[in-house]
């Protein structure tokens, strides 16, 4: 996706409530993991909805390929002999294409450094004297 991504917003009625949503339990055990790792940020940020799970589901999916592909050209090398020498591994195109859907996914998701930075209109209200600091 091109240009400035938007802003996420908080939608109050379509918060999922309470705990931490579990990972689902099809996910390969990388996605798991990531999925431990990111989903309780996103929902201690109140950013996880119903329709933000399968942004989720995909971004973590995308996320333990990356590393499921780099196990496999760990064991099998980088390089890959075949009848007109050597090739890279197939993998890694795999490896290529996963990292650019997760790094996208990632920014859909607010994972990105510029993402937690930007502040909510609250956020700016209670601090009065910041864009006098800034300007």
């Amino acid at each position: 996706m091109r240009g400035r991504k938007p802003k996420l917003k908080v939608i109050d009625g379509g918060l999922l409530q309470g705990r931490c949503p579990p990972a689902p339990a099809w996910l390969t055990a990388q996605a798991k993991a990531e999925w431990r790792r990111a989903a309780p940020e996103i929902h201690g940020r109140r950013l996880l909805t119903p329709d933000t799970l399968a942004t989720l589901e995909s971004y973590c999916i995308a996320a333990g390929m990356v590393r499921e592909l780099e196990e496999v050209m760990g064991r099998d090398g980088r390089m890959i002999e075949t009848e007109d020498g050597p090739k890279p591994h197939p993998a890694f195109k795999m490896q290529s294409a996963a990292m650019r859907e997760a790094r996208l996914l990632a920014a859909e998701l607010g994972f990105m450094p510029h993402r937690r930075a930007t502040k909510t209109k609250e956020e700016s209200k209670t601090d009065e004297w910041a864009d006098d600091l800034l300007a």
